[in-house]
């Protein structure tokens, strides 16, 4: 499936497909950078995939105290699902149990989107009707009293209805530390683009999937053609000179998000060489048949 060569690179002449999804954003402050980062990892936990998770959710940006509503360190949060709805229901249950519960947060909304759902108007009972309302620059706040003072969160959070969610670059090297190398360094250069998550541990999956199972009840299973261990024995994808296969998926605010991010990926593996990093760099599709949005590798490649 190669297609181009770049710095001794091997490129498939491939795309990524990835699916519209509601996206929503929140800012979370604390009064120290500690307890900003510790709110943002719990909070987007186990929120790796909507194949078995509530949404998926990352770190799009740490914030310095100019940055942020309230003059704090902050972070700000990306989450994605397949509705407004949903996105709500993921949204109330992690603010509830991930950032009232964590030490000096106040929380905002990252943008104003399509639409809103009640987040801080959920948390707000909570207070048990010691909770007070505060408008903010035509926002509206609840203060919600908790033991170490007040929880500050906005009552209601931007949704945008048709995001980006399952951008990816399959990249293969010739074992698992020069895969490493280069998979972290396609992770480092996305993280630098602006509205852009990778949602797996680490920003990388090595359990890249196929659609639907042998075993009844399993939507999705092992993607067996990038399997090193399976080659010879199924119909493999992989070359000889290929020992390993990681996986980078890229939720996005929007189309033109998810472009950049693949873009400065591929060109961070490209930079770093074949001796070091990765032989070859594929993507993964369906035939172009389910998702709308098609990020074809030779168009991104430096």
């Amino acid at each position: 499936m190669s297609g181009l060569v770049r710095n001794g690179v091997r490129i498939d002449d491939s795309f990524a497909e990835a699916f519209p999804m509601a996206s929503t954003g929140l800012i979370v402050t604390a009064p120290t950078r500690k307890w900003a980062n510790q709110a943002a990892a719990t909070v987007t936990g186990y929120a790796t995939s909507v194949i078995g998770c509530d949404c998926e959710a990352g770190v799009d940006a740490e914030l310095s105290e100019e940055e942020t509503p309230d003059g704090r360190p902050g972070v700000r949060l990306l989450f994605f699902a397949f509705s407004a709805k949903s996105a709500e229901k993921a949204l109330v249950n992690r603010v509830g149990q991930c950032i009232l519960t964590c030490p000096g947060t106040a929380l905002y909304s990252a943008f104003d989107g399509d639409l809103k759902i009640k987040v801080g108007d959920a948390m707000r009972q909570f207070g048990d009707k010691w909770q007070m309302s505060k408008v903010v620059d035509g926002r509206r706040f609840w203060r919600v009293p908790v033991m170490d003072g007040e929880f500050f969160v906005e009552s209601q959070v931007g949704v945008i209805k048709k995001s980006v969610g399952g951008g990816n670059l399959l990249v293969m090297g010739a074992d698992w530390h020069k895969t490493m190398i280069a998979t972290e360094a396609a992770v480092n250069a996305i993280h630098g683009v602006k509205d852009a998550i990778m949602p797996f541990p680490g920003g990388i999956v090595r359990s890249g999937s196929k659609v639907g199972s042998q075993y009844k009840g399993m939507s999705a299973s092992t993607n067996d053609a990038y399997c090193p261990t399976l080659r010879g024995v199924t119909k493999s994808a992989l070359d000889e000179d290929i020992g390993c296969v990681l996986e980078i998926v890229i939720d996005g605010l929007t189309d033109g998000a998810v472009r950049e991010a693949m873009r400065a990926g591929l060109k961070a593996i490209i930079d770093l060489g074949p001796e070091e990093g990765a032989k070859r760099v594929g993507a993964g599709n369906y035939g172009g048949k389910l998702g709308p949005f098609h990020y074809h590798l030779k168009e991104l490649a430096p």
